[in-house]
């Protein structure tokens, strides 16, 4: 079977076998599994007749499902499908018991089993489980796949995406690039303004020349015309020499002025007037050096609220802007959080030596709940904490940083700015939430919200009518 996505031809491995253990004390049971799943193809067949037994294969072959008597002598089938979710994250858990109740069903799929069934075994309702976890299985393994070349293909000059907005944004930076001498880049933190700095100078006529960066926030306001415009050799106490300064570092290249917001007033006058002639004249220097360079500058505040306020100056704000573009939110782009999951894990699994690092489903589920005020750099940061720390292929929800978990945990009733949502917002949110979980399986939905199908269907069709009239 193959897949084909955006020019790839993905082609499963008929070489590989995905491990199915049974957890059973009754060789009678076990002996009807084996009879029932012994002519799917693609699986290898493991059994275990005791707790330890299912640990030390669940530890040792890493399964990747498991038939789990919910019955086993001398633990709970509950206190046990804990210790197995804990020891291999991604194993799937199917519990079969004898004592079948919809409450007990609810509260194994609750606490992560992948699906439950009653003794006697219906075999076929078996068969047809475990051929659909195998197509599940490896329908995720090729979007995993999917996911890991598009994280390279989907790459302009570094910055990662395919959403309508950032090719958006790509296409306004080819254009851009080759023509501008003063450009302004606006967005919230950590949305790559100085990566797309970084990219104009690139692809400018500049590339070979140098780019230099000035954190304007982190400047003294004293210190800000010497830094910037450089000074001669006693142009004030301290000065017992000269001092080149960064516009003039940068000739020939391009400067990148990042947190402009917070360049002092008494600085801007002179910062225009660079803008407008080209010309530097550094402090206690009557000499006028004409210099070369294009300049980038980036903010995340309201530069028009701030010429508003006269805390900038409304001519530099204009003589920055003729060319301005806008670094979207990650909430913006959520098409873009796969690609980037996918390039952070594997460059932080690279760095710390643990290839093929991937999320769980709870995991991923959690990771689209949350609003990332951080925006990429807070995931980044986040994936790089969890792969550091990582002792496992797989990574859950509380390989987080703790400030992300606490977060995560608190957002659910919560809209993108923190402001509360309406019920029924949160009902919808919550049956996205349960949708997720349980792969889209509207009966085991159901079980889990404790409502019949159909309150489940009106749920869905009013969240569709909500979504076409928006």
């Amino acid at each position: 079977m193959a897949a084909t996505n955006n020019g790839f031809l993905l082609r499963e491995d008929p070489s590989r076998v995905h491990k199915v253990l049974i957890v059973d004390d009754e060789p009678d049971a076990v002996q009807l599994v084996i009879a029932a799943l012994s002519g799917i193809a693609g699986i290898e067949l493991l059994r275990a007749d005791s707790a330890d037994g299912a640990l030390q294969h669940v530890q040792g072959s890493r399964p990747g499902l498991v038939l789990l008597d919910l019955m086993m002598p001398g633990v709970s089938g509950f206190d046990l499908l804990d210790r197995l979710l804990s020891a291999s994250p991604g194993s799937d858990i199917v519990l079969i018991t004898g004592h079948y109740s919809m409450e007990s069903a609810v509260e194994a799929v609750k606490k992560g089993a992948y699906n439950y069934l009653p003794k006697p075994l219906p075999v076929e309702k078996l068969r047809s489980l475990v051929t659909n976890w195998l197509v599940q299985t490896r329908a995720r393994e090729r979007a995993a796949e999917l996911e890991s070349r598009l994280s390279e293909v989907f790459q302009f000059e570094g910055i990662i995406g395919r959403s309508p907005i950032i090719m958006d944004l790509f296409a306004r930076i080819e254009r851009i690039a080759p023509h501008f001498t003063n450009a302004l880049v606006t967005g919230e933190t950590g949305t790559g303004k100085e990566l797309v700095a970084r990219v104009l100078h690139r692809l400018s006529p500049s590339r070979e020349g140098p780019f230099v960066v000035c954190n304007c926030a982190a400047i003294a306001e004293s210190l800000f015309e010497s830094e910037i415009f450089g000074h001669a050799k006693g142009a004030f106490t301290g000065a017992t020499g000269e001092h080149k300064g960064l516009i003039e570092h940068a000739s020939g290249g391009t400067l990148f002025l990042d947190e402009i917001g917070e360049v002092p007033l008494s600085a801007q006058a002179k910062l225009l007037r660079f803008l407008q002639n080209r010309e530097v004249q550094r402090l206690g220097d009557p000499a006028v050096r004409r210099v070369q360079v294009r300049m980038v500058a980036a903010t995340n505040r309201d530069l028009v609220r701030m010429v508003g306020e006269r805390t900038f100056r409304e001519d530099l704000y204009y003589r920055l802007s003729m060319v301005q573009m806008r670094t979207p939110r990650l909430a913006e782009r959520p098409e873009d959080l796969p690609l980037l999951i996918q390039h952070f894990l594997k460059r932080f699994g690279q760095m710390y030596g643990k290839p093929g690092l991937r999320l769980s489903r709870r995991a991923m589920s959690v990771t689209r709940r949350h609003h990332w005020p951080g925006n990429v750099r807070e995931l980044e940061n986040a994936l790089n904490y969890s792969c550091m720390m990582a002792e496992r292929e797989i990574l859950e929800p509380e390989d987080f940083p703790e400030a992300i978990r606490v977060e995560m945990e608190s957002s659910l009733g919560q809209g993108p700015h923190g402001d509360l949502i309406t019920l029924e917002e949160y009902e919808q949110r919550y049956l996205d939430y349960v949708l997720e979980q349980v792969q889209g399986n509207r009966a085991r939905a159901a079980q889990v919200l404790g409502i019949g199908r159909a309150t489940l269907y009106r749920m869905l069709n009013r969240k569709s009518a909500a979504a076409t009239s928006s």
